[in-house]
């Protein structure tokens, strides 16, 4: 079973803090067996306040693709967000994806997690760029704006693009205070 210890986090009354900003171990989940990695086969988290024609085609677009989806119950955007957020960095989900009226309650809400880098977006390239330039691990995306043709080129977008740019790698570990700055 993964602890934060493994990830060389310091488990403490608020919470869990890497010891030291840099490299840190892979996040659990990615060492799923090569034949499902292979084909691009994920486990993703999906959570919304609200259920609506949106989320519905969001959640079977990720299913027409493969993946292997789990839905948070449907509830306030606070409690959604850190669901998907907790699930995402405790290895249950290689991947999450969030929605809300504007995408700004549940991005904050997962963004509270430690090793958590949730990216609210608009469109497929926003959504290629927060893998490719942030190493994003949560896609969010607000329920007002998005239409199913869109939700479904986001998801696309974020879960296709493996790569990450490398001379990124510094910002993105930076993320993560040390416990001696809390």
């Amino acid at each position: 079973m993964f602890t934060w210890e493994d990830m060389g986090a310091t488990v403490g009354v608020w919470g869990v803090w890497f010891v030291e900003p840099g490299p840190h171990p892979p996040a659990p989940g990615l060492d799923r067996p090569e034949s499902a990695r292979e084909h691009g086969i994920m486990r993703i988290v999906f959570g919304t306040d609200e259920a609506t024609g949106v989320t519905e085609a969001a959640v079977s677009h990720l299913r027409d693709m493969g993946h292997d989806v789990t839905e948070v119950p449907v509830g306030a955007w606070a409690s959604v967000g850190r669901a998907v957020g907790e699930a995402v960095a405790a290895g249950e989900a290689d991947r999450g994806v969030l929605s809300c009226w504007t995408g700004t309650g549940v991005s904050i809400a997962a963004n509270k997690v430690p090793g958590i880098r949730a990216a609210l977006c608009t469109d497929a390239e926003t959504a290629r760029g927060s893998r490719l330039w942030n190493d994003a691990n949560v896609l969010v995306f607000g329920l007002r704006l998005t239409s199913e043709t869109v939700v479904g080129e986001m998801l696309d977008a974020f879960l296709e693009t493996d790569e990450i740019d490398e001379s990124e790698l510094d910002s993105i570990n930076s993320l993560e205070p040390p416990v001696d700055q809390l």
